[in-house]
């Protein structure tokens, strides 16, 4: 081995590379937010208004703004007590300057500054630092203005007295601009996937006022401005807190009874929040919380809650002679049948499970929710006996369905990804046995099914074609749903079961493409399929196992050569290329039956040239994700075509 090879191949102290102060958050930036995705670029904003809003909790804070400017910029400013000021005598700088630029520093480490706080690993303000081209920071205190700028996670400067202000003014104003060499995919902040997160902070801190100020303005100036354009602002603000969010969750939902039940206190140092009403529906909507921190794998604070109510409605049910004594109790899913729920609480020294606090571990939180639940649950179905019984009925009407689905989801079942049930006779499988390399496309309709049965690569694309629209999970019982053919066709096809059968080990296909066709119609099944792999196996779409196929829109032939453009736009593109004259047969596609077996293939199935558009749920916004089926799919009308007038100008190529 040359000398060269032997330097370049050696492994030893000199090699173990250590990076100082916030490099580590730059070069690994995942490690902190999670993503560099468009995702990680909002949790920026997160951050800076999770330190705000621990102030708050703390009893220091009212309002909170947060302002998208047109540079590109954040800023977020709070009425607290403000950043402290002071020398830190470990470090030997300003304590905000600690803040800013020493991981795992702050007022969340030694139990003075806070007793409850969120954030995301509690290193906040620094690693938005770390991730932004430039970050400045405000602080009003004791009449005086104080700032700092950062560059890249560096100090530009030593704070600076920059004068007076109001002496009762007192709060930090932080502003800050990503940088585009960390978020590659997007530096452009969305309004609505901030407007729906802050709502939820503002549910969950009772009383907290949060605005949301947009200061871009639009490219072109659409019928919405009137002429003339102005900020668009939102303003968050309940004193019923998570009360309130459960009502609004169950905007699109007939309530069961008209109370939202609400119970709260204090034990083993764990405070304890939780609101719940039933509805008519089927599903269950429970979202759990710590800290104001979303736990979408729940944890034990909603293992002490399911106990809690499990519990306590079987011996009322018991009680009262709802149940004989010769019938089974009720099970959780039984009483949780149509049930929304926050499940909210505060700990002092939250342990999570996992990089980014999906679950909580304390066990105290487990004995707190359940104590306080039952307790002042008990008294609540005492004092409410209509209510009760209505709670009752329903979940023994559940009980009696879900005897009723067991034998119809026995039908559906298959022990293995390769083995025991046969397949749907409409399959048309692929020969490769290795899931990483298949995938499955759900085909709308016969003659689309046989075009892809022709197109597809044999090997590694089987082909399942779903005959018109499938039923509405949204609206059925789950013994209808497991008696439904083609939903019966799809849980045997995936291999993986629904609900507590589902294991994701077991599924047969890397891909799930749903393909339908671009119109109204298809749009609608898409929407259906969507429902179901949603409400029954929502791993597969967290887990990015799901996607939309996207089928061109138009097909443009000139002097014997063919393009394809799948929006109006890139057909204008295209037209400007080759030219608009008589000679250009421009066809537009209704649906994918219109396109021979070679067609379908090059546009829509060729792994090469294809548009996939994966199917993804953001975890910070899981609850508005549940609104929005439910609004869309539900009973209720009037939701939904107030949803349908408020969207519909953000959908494109619409054929009515």
């Amino acid at each position: 081995m040359s000398n060269k090879n032997k330097v370049e191949n050696e492994y030893g102290a000199d090699q173990i590379q250590i990076l100082e102060g916030l490099e580590a958050v730059r070069k690994r930036p995942g490690m902190y937010i999670g993503t560099t995705s468009s995702r990680g670029l909002h949790h920026l904003v997160y951050e800076i208004v999770d330190n705000s809003v621990d102030e708050a909790l703390a009893g220091f804070c009212d309002t909170i703004d947060v302002y998208l400017n047109a540079d590109g910029s954040c800023t977020v400013i709070d009425n607290g007590r403000g950043i402290p000021i002071g020398i830190n005598q470990k470090a030997g700088i300003p304590a905000v300057e600690v803040v800013f630029t020493i991981l795992h520093a702050g007022g969340k480490f030694g139990g003075g500054g806070y007793k409850v706080s969120g954030g995301l690993h509690g290193v906040g303000a620094s690693v938005v630092n770390a991730l932004s081209t430039w970050l400045e920071v405000e602080i009003y205190h004791e009449g005086r203005i104080y700032k700092q700028r950062y560059e890249r996670g560096k100090a530009c400067y030593s704070l600076q007295d920059e004068g007076p202000c109001d002496e009762d003014k007192t709060g930090t104003k932080v502003t800050f601009l990503p940088d585009p060499e960390i978020f590659q995919e997007t530096t452009v902040f969305e309004f609505d996937v901030l407007m729906q997160r802050l709502r939820e902070m503002a549910f969950l801190t009772k009383g907290i006022k949060i605005r949301l100020t947009d200061f871009r303005k639009p490219e072109d100036h659409n019928d919405e401005t009137d002429g003339e354009w102005k900020p668009k602002t939102r303003e968050f603000h309940y004193e019923g807190g998570i009360k309130e969010f459960v009502t609004y969750l169950n905007k699109s939902k007939e309530p069961l009874y008209e109370d939202v039940m609400y119970f709260e206190g204090t034990k083993n140092g764990v405070y304890v929040e939780v609101a719940l009403q039933h509805n008519q529906s089927f599903n269950e909507s429970v979202y759990s919380f710590v800290n104001n921190i979303n736990t979408p794998e729940g944890g034990m604070h909603l293992v002490g809650f399911r106990n809690a109510i499990t519990k306590t409605f079987n011996e009322y049910a018991r009680n009262n002679k709802l149940l004989k004594d010769k019938e089974d109790n009720l099970t959780g899913d039984d009483i949780r049948e149509g049930l929304t729920a926050i499940v909210s609480v505060k700990i002092e020294d939250p342990q999570f499970e996992g990089q980014t606090k999906q679950k909580l571990g304390n066990s105290v939180a487990r004995g707190a929710v359940d104590s306080i639940v039952s307790e002042q649950l008990t008294y609540y179905l005492e004092q409410n006996p209509k209510t009760a019984k209505d709670i009752c009925e329903k979940s023994i009407l559940a009980q009696r369905a879900r005897e009723a689905a067991r034998h119809a989801r026995d039908l559906a079942r298959r022990k293995s990804p390769l083995e025991g049930m046969a397949l749907p006779g409409k399959l048309a499988d692929c020969s490769d046995k290795d899931p990483a390399n298949c995938e499955i496309y759900i085909v709308e309709g016969d003659s689309a099914g046989g075009s892809a049965k022709t197109a597809r690569s044999r090997a590694t694309q089987a082909i399942l074609p779903l005959r018109g629209k499938i039923l509405n999970v949204e609206k059925a019982r789950p013994d209808k749903i497991y008696a439904n053919a083609e939903i019966r066709a799809m849980i045997t096809a995936f291999g993986t079961g629904i609900h507590e059968d589902f294991d994701i080990s077991k599924l047969r296909y890397n891909k799930i493409i749903i393909m339908t066709d671009a119109d109204v119609d298809g749009a609608h099944i898409s929407t259906l399929l969507l429902t179901f792999l949603y409400r029954f196996m929502p791993e597969l779409i967290k887990q990015g196992h799901v996607f939309l196929a996207q089928p061109p829109l138009y097909k443009l032939e000139k002097n014997k050569k063919v393009w394809y453009a799948y929006s109006d736009e890139e057909l204008d593109s295209i037209l400007k290329d080759v030219g608009r004259d008589s000679s250009n047969k421009i066809q537009r596609y209704k649906g994918l039956g219109e396109m021979d077996a070679e067609q379908l293939w090059e546009t829509t199935m060729d792994p090469e040239r294809r548009i996939l558009l994966r199917v993804d749920i953001n975890p910070d916004t899981e609850a508005e994700m549940d609104l929005v089926f439910t609004t869309l799919m539900g009973d209720e009308v009037e939701p939904r075509r107030e949803f349908i007038e408020n969207n519909a100008k953000f959908v494109k190529n619409l054929d009515i």
